[in-house]
């Protein structure tokens, strides 16, 4: 399956700390590592790891950051259309307490020097579906209303930047969006559960809730012990489409979803390699029944 994930491309510093300080406090830093980041290219990497073709669309600064991101994700099996700016790679700081917890320090750079326009008419034309991220959101607008006349099922994870950006004409052609917690309080205030014809709350390690019409279903998360939370969301996003793609019910769609981000939590930094081994052995579940399923439901 041809999946665009359209959003920021990053490269992060990972803190590994003893704690998260409060004000006027210091944590003690454990260890420290550099990789690239950005939600559309996390959720890329996991879907490429799920056997999906996945295709990143964003910018760069013309540095060896944007380097080291494009190779990285060529490793990965990720083809990118990424814009080159002459503004730097963004770089995020990712610190990371004891717990898996995380906060994030960053400064925009150059990941939304990118525009609809930027992506070739045929690139969108050959998706099965697109993938938006937290962007600038006339650009998503565009991509997401291009996508919809094209028929192609449009799904957003706006992430935190949500309560601060209109997001509302996004939402109007998208089919799936996710969000966490907070992000969802926001959401439903401002009335946006209305837009979209599935709603995915994701409660960490508590699990996740899919409101899709009347019908609210929930799942548990899966017991695993954190190491990095970052990019959990964006596997859980990336398990959750591809599930669905494959015929799985909800209940199962979710379920697979929460696999994926229990297996991001486990290993440092924002990307995942996820396999279906993994996700099926975390579950419980017949590897060799689902691998049929999945084969079988494949539009490529």
């Amino acid at each position: 399956m041809r999946v665009i994930c359209a959003g920021h491309v990053n490269w992060d510093v990972t803190l590994h700390v003893d704690r998260l300080p409060e004000p006027d406090g210091e944590g003690r830093i454990t260890d420290r590592s550099q990789s690239g980041g950005g939600s559309a290219t996390n959720a890329a990497v996991a879907l490429a790891g799920l056997g999906a073709d996945p295709l990143v669309f964003g910018s760069v600064g013309r540095d060896d950051h944007g380097e080291n991101a494009r190779r990285e994700l060529a490793e990965a099996g990720v083809e990118t259309h990424l814009v080159e700016s002459s503004e730097p790679t963004t770089v995020k700081y990712l610190i990371v307490d004891e717990n898996g917890d995380v906060a994030v320090l960053g400064n925009d750079g150059a990941n939304e020097a990118f525009r609809a326009t930027d992506l070739p008419a045929d690139a969108l034309a050959g998706a099965d579906h697109l993938h938006l991220t937290g962007q600038d959101p006339d650009t998503a607008a565009r991509l997401a209303r291009d996508a919809a006349a094209a028929d192609i099922p449009v799904s957003f994870d706006p992430g935190r930047r949500l309560p601060y950006r209109d997001y509302t004409d996004v939402l109007s052609h998208a089919t799936i969006l996710f969000c966490n917690d907070r992000e969802a309080d926001h959401a439903r205030d401002a009335g946006l559960f209305e837009s979209v014809s599935t709603v995915v709350v994701k409660h960490g390690d508590c699990g996740a809730t899919a409101h899709v019409g009347d019908r609210t279903v929930t799942t548990p998360g899966c017991p695993v012990e954190s190491v990095d939370t970052a990019g959990a969301g964006d596997a859980f996003a990336a398990g959750f489409i591809l599930a669905t793609r494959r015929g799985d019910d909800l209940d199962r769609a979710l379920a697979v979803a929460n696999a994926c981000g229990a297996l991001a939590t486990q290993t440092n930094g924002a990307r995942a390699a996820l396999d279906w081994d993994a996700v099926d052995g975390l579950l419980g579940t017949d590897r060799s029944t689902q691998a049929g399923r999945y084969r079988n439901n494949r539009t490529d």
